[in-house]
């Protein structure tokens, strides 16, 4: 590069840095770090290949998505990238659980001067519909697959969970 120091790559790889190094407009001289990791999960010759089948306008992007699954990688090898998004995935669907609770009592609270009955929301999750029923005294969840039908008490062995506790405690559907 011509009287500044080698980028990274080069740096790393012990080698004479060129103007024509593809590495040196990604990975820069002041953050070896970046190379490194990307070196140590993919190779430095397979990187030189993806960033020269690539347009040159699209390359700052890959080095990006190449340096975010290194480090997915490197904290999860089996599954990187992918094990972090179904670990949000999975945190999603439970919160969405509790959403669905916490609506559920916010309309038996409101239901409560009127006259008693049943409220029964549905619930999409993970593309399955569940079904959230809270019983005439508001204290009684139910959290069944839409294709089962309700109890007519809460003291049926079909339940899933038996009280919010329960939610908290843990989701079966993710």
């Amino acid at each position: 590069m011509g009287g500044t120091s080698p980028c990274a790559s080069c740096k790393l790889l012990r080698r004479r840095c060129s103007k024509e190094c593809i590495f040196a407009p990604y990975f820069p001289s002041d953050d070896p770090r970046k190379f490194a990791i990307v070196h140590k999960v993919f190779g430095a010759s397979n990187v030189s290949k993806m960033l020269q089948e690539i347009p040159v306008d699209q390359r700052a992007d890959a080095v990006s998505s190449l340096v975010y699954e290194a480090n997915a990688r490197v904290r999860d090898p089996v599954y990187g990238c992918v094990g972090a998004i179904s670990y949000l995935q999975s945190q999603v669907s439970q919160l969405q659980m509790q959403l669905a609770v916490a609506q559920a009592e916010i309309l038996c609270i409101q239901m409560q001067p009127q006259e008693p009955s049943t409220l029964v929301t549905q619930v999409h999750q993970d593309n399955k519909s569940l079904l959230l029923s809270v019983n005439n005294n508001c204290n009684d969840y139910e959290i069944l697959p839409h294709y089962l039908s309700f109890p007519s008490s809460s003291s049926s062995s079909s339940n899933v969970f038996q009280d919010t506790d329960s939610l908290k405690r843990e989701s079966y559907w993710t």
